[in-house]
């Protein structure tokens, strides 16, 4: 498959994926639906966000806004729906989260219906006049100078990523949540490019998946203890935190030190720079 044809066939099915999923979240709501209409938009919004810097198009940018936004709208019941699934594989072993887990499941029923509002209230039309825009567009792409691009793209993408990766500081994890965020854009990035990837070992993108999931762990028990923090000033006076408090504490610290320990497996994934070799060239 030629580049030109991967990146507009990427563009469809994606768009295509994006509207049934939201069609499905409207027409049968629920927290699967929630959870693959999430995927699907943000699959298309690092595809935008690739397209913007191919195309240099700023028109992109409204519609990567209106992506983003839909997103942002559903982060407060992801993290509140992420804790009670973590919840409900432990509280057999921690009673003394009990109370925060009632808490939590009174949260996320005021959340699902804000959230399906929400939902049925999006709005797309501006979303679907870009992405036939881009169809065109791709079309008047400089076809002998389009994988140049895309890897520059990649390469600069992944620069950000060992920028920060380069301050990363084990008493501030929110400089592990920048690398995080960063990897995130350039991990969606690869995941594009993928099927024109060659000499990439064949589990590069669980690879990918399971490095981002790491730093996803050690920021789930971050919002947890903030989660629990604001329970904590609402809850009854006989409600002891400690024990709550204390067991998430322990998550993070676990989480963070098994990060540390394997962090150094970000220089595995891809060039240092656009002179250098891939890391799997080296071993060959």
């Amino acid at each position: 498959m030629d580049t030109q044809t991967l990146l507009r066939d990427t563009l469809n099915s994606r768009w295509d994926k994006y509207k049934s999923e939201l069609k499905t979240c409207r027409r049968e709501f629920s927290e699967e639906a929630v959870h693959d209409f999430r995927v699907a938009a943000r699959r298309l919004l690092s595809l935008l966000e690739l397209l913007r810097e191919i195309l240099q198009d700023p028109g992109i940018k409204k519609a990567r806004r209106v992506m983003k936004d839909q997103l942002d709208e559903l982060d407060e019941l992801r993290n509140t729906q992420v804790l009670l699934a973590d919840l409900s594989e432990s509280i057999v072993d921690t009673p003394m989260l009990r109370p925060f887990q009632a808490h939590l499941q009174k949260k996320e029923r005021k959340l699902l219906r804000t959230t399906r509002k929400e939902i049925k209230s999006m709005q797309t039309a501006s979303v679907a006049k870009r992405i036939k825009q881009l169809e065109q567009a791709m079309g008047d792409l400089d076809l002998a100078s389009l994988d140049t691009s895309l890897f520059s793209v990649v390469d600069e993408a992944f620069a950000i990523v060992m920028q920060r990766y380069a301050l990363v500081d084990p008493s501030l994890p929110s400089t592990i949540h920048r690398v995080r965020l960063a990897f995130k854009k350039f991990r969606y990035m690869v995941e594009v490019l993928h099927p024109i990837l060659q000499g990439f070992p064949a589990d590069y993108l669980k690879n990918l998946h399971n490095y981002q999931s790491a730093m996803g762990d050690i920021q789930d028990m971050e919002v947890a203890l903030q989660e629990l923090a604001d329970f904590n000033q609402h809850a009854p006076a006989s409600y002891d935190p400690e024990p709550a408090r204390s067991y998430y504490k322990e998550r993070h610290a676990i989480a963070l030190a098994g990060y540390i320990e394997d962090k150094g497996e970000i220089l595995t994934f891809w060039r240092t720079a656009p002179d250098q070799p891939f890391p799997q060239e080296k071993r060959t």
